[in-house]
C-alpha cells in the first residue's frame, strides 16, 4: 500500500517537520524542495524518505541546522569550503554558487567541499552548472556506516560514493550522468525493504559475506549484530571508481575518509571534489556544441534493441519521471510514510 500526495503537499509536510526540527523557514523550504525534486525525478532513495534520518541526526547533534558554507581558501580558481555539518542541500548549493561564479569569471574552478551533511542527489549540483553553460565533474565520498564491499572483499568498507558529470548540449536538455559506485544506491535498499521487495541476485552479501537478495541486510541490524553489504558495480572497475571518489571527495577535500569500525550514528557526511569548466573561456565553445550534438544524434540513429524504446541519454529518465509524477502525484509506501510521521512526532508535531 502507498499514500499518494501532490509535490506541493508533500513539500509542505516535509517543510513543517524540518522547521520543527530547528531549521529556519528558508532552510526548511530549500531542503524540502530538494528532497521532493529527488522523488519527482524517480530517485525515491534520495527523497523524503531521508527525513527520519535527518531528524535523528539533528537530535543526536551530527546535523546542524542553519549552518552556512564557509570559505576556508580562496585562491582564484581554487576554492575550499567548509560545510560545518550543515544541511548538504543548503551548503552544497552555496558552495556551488560560489564555484559557478568563479568559473564564469576565470574559465574554470576547482571546488573542495568538506563536512557537508548528506548532499542528496548530486545531479542537482550538475544541473545548476549546466544551466549556466558549464561542464561539471563531481566526486563524492560518504562518511556513514560503510555499506559497500571492496571487489573481492566480504564486508562493507566504504559508502556508495557517487560520481556525477554534467554536460550542456546547445539548444537541448543537458547530459547529466549521476550514479552510485555501488550496484544500487543504499537508499534504494531502504525503499525495497520498506516495500517488502527482494533484490536482483549479485547485488548484496549478508553479514557472513554470502550472496543474498534480502535488502534488509543493509537496512536493519542482523541477528549477529552486524550488517551485510552492497557490491560495487562493474566488479573491479566500479570498485576503482569508488576508491577514487573516496580519495578525491574525502582525502583531497580534507573532509576525511572511512577507516574505523561502524557505529550507530545517524549523520551522513559528504565531501565533494568538483571541477567546473566554461567552454566559452576555453575557446572551444563552437566546436564543443557542434561535436556534442553530432555525437548524440549519431547515438540516436542506433536501432532500438528488442524489447526497448531505443537509445536514451543520461538525464532523460529523470525528466520523464518529473513530468509523470508532477501530473499523477508522488507515491510513498506505508512504512516510509509511517517513519516520516514518527519523525514529525519526535520534534513535537501532531
Amino acid at each position: 500500500m502507498a499514500i499518494t500526495l501532490s509535490p506541493q503537499e508533500l513539500e509542505a509536510r516535509v517543510d513543517a517537520i524540518l522547521r520543527a526540527a530547528g531549521s529556519s523557514a528558508a532552510e526548511a523550504r530549500t531542503v524540502a524542495a530538494n528532497l521532493v525534486l529527488a522523488n519527482l525525478s524517480g530517485h525515491d532513495s534520495h527523497g523524503v524518505g531521508m527525513v527520519p534520518r535527518y531528524v535523528d541526526a539533528v537530535l543526536e547533534g551530527g546535523l546542524k541546522p542553519n549552518t552556512a558554507a564557509r570559505v576556508t581558501l580562496d585562491a582564484g580558481a581554487l576554492l575550499s569550503v567548509e560545510g560545518g555539518r550543515g544541511y548538504g542541500q543548503v551548503v552544497g548549493e552555496q558552495a556551488m554558487q560560489l564555484a559557478i561564479e568563479r568559473a564564469k569569471s576565470l574559465g574554470s574552478c576547482i571546488l573542495a567541499l568538506a563536512h557537508a551533511h548528506h548532499l542528496g542527489r548530486i545531479g542537482h549540483f550538475a544541473e545548476m552548472a549546466v544551466a549556466q553553460g558549464l561542464v561539471s565533474v563531481h566526486f563524492v565520498n560518504v562518511l556513514s556506516r560503510p555499506v559497500v564491499a571492496p571487489f573481492q572483499g566480504g564486508d562493507g568498507r566504504f559508502g556508495t560514493n557517487p560520481c556525477c558529470i554534467g554536460v550542456p548540449l546547445a539548444g537541448r536538455e543537458p547530459f547529466v550522468l549521476d550514479f552510485a559506485t555501488s550496484r544500487v544506491a543504499q537508499g534504494k535498499m531502504r525503499v525495497a525493504h520498506n516495500e517488502g521487495r527482494r533484490i536482483e541476485p549479485g547485488t548484496l552479501i549478508d553479514e557472513d559475506g554470502r550472496p543474498t537478495t534480502d535488502p534488509g541486510v543493509v537496512v536493519v541490524q542482523q541477528p549477529r549484530g552486524g550488517f551485510g553489504a552492497l557490491m560495487p558495480f562493474g566488479e573491479h572497475k566500479g570498485y576503482g571508481m569508488a576508491v577514487a571518489c573516496e580519495l578525491l571527495g574525502g582525502a583531497l577535500t580534507g573532509s576525511g575518509t572511512w577507516h574505523r569500525p561502524a557505529d550507530a550514528a545517524r549523520a551522513v557526511l559528504n565531501g565533494m571534489f568538483t571541477v567546473l569548466v566554461d567552454p566559452v573561456k576555453l575557446g572551444t565553445a563552437n566546436a564543443f556544441a557542434q561535436e556534442a550534438l553530432a555525437f548524440v544524434d549519431w547515438l540516436r540513429q542506433s536501432p532500438a534493441a528488442a524489447g526497448t524504446d531505443g537509445v536514451l541519454l543520461a538525464g532523460e529518465p529523470e525528466r520523464a519521471a518529473r513530468a509523470e509524477r508532477a501530473r499523477d502525484g508522488i507515491a510513498i509506501d506505508d512504512t516510509t510514510w509511517a517513519e516520516i510521521q514518527a519523525a514529525g512526532r519526535k520534534v513535537g508535531l501532531a
